[in-house]
C-alpha cells in the first residue's frame, strides 16, 4: 500500500516577536496561512525495520538531518512501531526560504504514517509530536489559517484570507532562521504589526485592508543583512503587487495580487534578476 500526502508551503501574513524567553526561544505572535506550492510525499511500508528517504533533488539531506526522517523516527519510537518505511520526497518548495518546507514535510510524514500504520493518533496529539520537531510543524499538521503564539505551537484557527494570487520570489541566497533571531533585539523594536488589525481584516474578508496590515518584525534584521531582499521587495511593489512582505526569516518575498492581469508583468519583471519565482493561489 502507498500513502500520498501533500506538504504545502506557508507564508506569514503577520510575524511579531514579543520577547526572548528564559528557555532561549522567542515569544511570537504570527498569522500563518498556506499557499498552493507544495512538496509531495509518497510513503510505503518496508519489510525490514528501517527508514529510507529518497528525492529527485540532490541538495537536501536524506538522513537524520531531514525533518521527515525525524518525524518517521519519532512516530516509530513513540508508538513502538517495528516496521520500516520508504518515503519519496518530491521537492518543489525552495529550501531555507522562510516557507516552512521542511516543517511541512515533517507534518505530512506524521499524517501519512498515522494512516499507513493505522495508528489512529488524533490531530491534537500529532501537533504535540510536531512541536518536538520544530515550531512551525504543529501549524503544518493542521493547515488552514491560524494565529500562532508561544514558540508557534499554540494555535487558534481563524477566518482564511480572501482568495487572491500570490507571487513568491526567492533570491539566490539562504538565510539562517537561527541567525536572524539571534540578531533580533525584541526589546528595542520601535513598532509592532497589529494583530487586531489583521484579524479584523480577515474577518471582514477585506483584501485591501489585509494588504495594509501585513507586517514582519524580522525584516528589521534580514533586510539590513541582505540588501537583495530589500531590492526584491521594492521591485515587487513597483511592478504592481498590492501588498508585499518577507515570509518568515526570509529570504523569500511574497506579493499579494488581486487582479490576474497584473501577474505576467510582475512575474516577468522579477525573473529578470531572480530565477525562483512562483505564481500560486492561497489555499483557503
Amino acid at each position: 500500500m502507498k500513502i500520498y500526502e501533500k506538504a504545502p508551503a506557508k507564508i506569514n501574513l503577520l510575524l511579531d516577536v514579543l520577547r526572548k524567553r528564559e528557555d532561549g526561544f522567542h515569544e511570537v505572535e504570527m498569522i500563518m496561512t498556506m499557499v498552493d506550492l507544495a512538496d509531495r510525499l509518497e510513503m510505503s511500508e518496508l519489510p525490514r525495520d528501517t527508514i529510507i528517504i529518497s528525492s529527485q533533488v540532490g541538495y537536501i539531506p536524506l538522513d537524520e538531518k531531514n525533518l521527515a526522517f525525524q518525524a518517521a523516527r519519532l512516530i516509530k519510537e513513540r508508538y513502538d512501531v517495528r516496521k520500516g518505511v520508504y518515503i519519496h520526497l518530491d521537492k518543489k518548495i525552495p529550501v531555507a526560504a522562510g516557507l516552512a518546507g521542511g516543517s511541512s514535510d515533517a507534518a505530512a510524514a506524521l499524517r501519512g504514517l498515522n494512516r499507513l500504520w493505522g495508528l489512529g493518533i488524533p490531530q491534537d496529539e500529532l501537533c504535540e509530536l510536531g512541536a518536538e520537531l520544530g515550531s512551525d510543524v504543529p501549524f503544518c499538521v493542521t493547515g488552514g489559517t491560524a494565529i500562532a503564539r508561544g514558540r508557534g505551537e499554540k494555535l487558534e484557527h481563524i477566518q482564511p484570507p480572501p482568495q487572491c494570487w500570490v507571487v513568491l520570489a526567492k533570491p539566490p541566497i539562504n538565510v539562517s532562521t537561527a541567525d536572524v533571531y539571534g540578531k533580533l533585539r525584541a526589546n528595542e523594536l520601535h513598532s509592532h504589526p497589529s494583530m487586531a488589525g489583521m484579524t479584523e481584516a480577515l474577518a471582514q474578508g477585506s483584501f485591501n485592508e489585509m494588504c495594509r496590515q501585513l507586517g514582519n518584525v524580522l525584516e528589521t534584521v534580514t533586510l539590513k543583512a541582505y540588501p537583495e531582499v530589500l531590492q526584491l521587495k521594492e521591485s515587487m511593489l513597483k511592478l504592481g503587487a498590492d501588498g508585499v512582505l518577507m515570509s518568515g526569516s526570509g529570504p523569500t518575498v511574497f506579493g499579494l495580487v488581486s487582479k490576474q492581469a497584473k501577474l505576467a508583468r510582475i512575474y516577468n519583471g522579477l525573473r529578470g534578476f531572480c530565477k525562483e519565482v512562483y505564481v500560486v493561489r492561497m489555499l483557503t
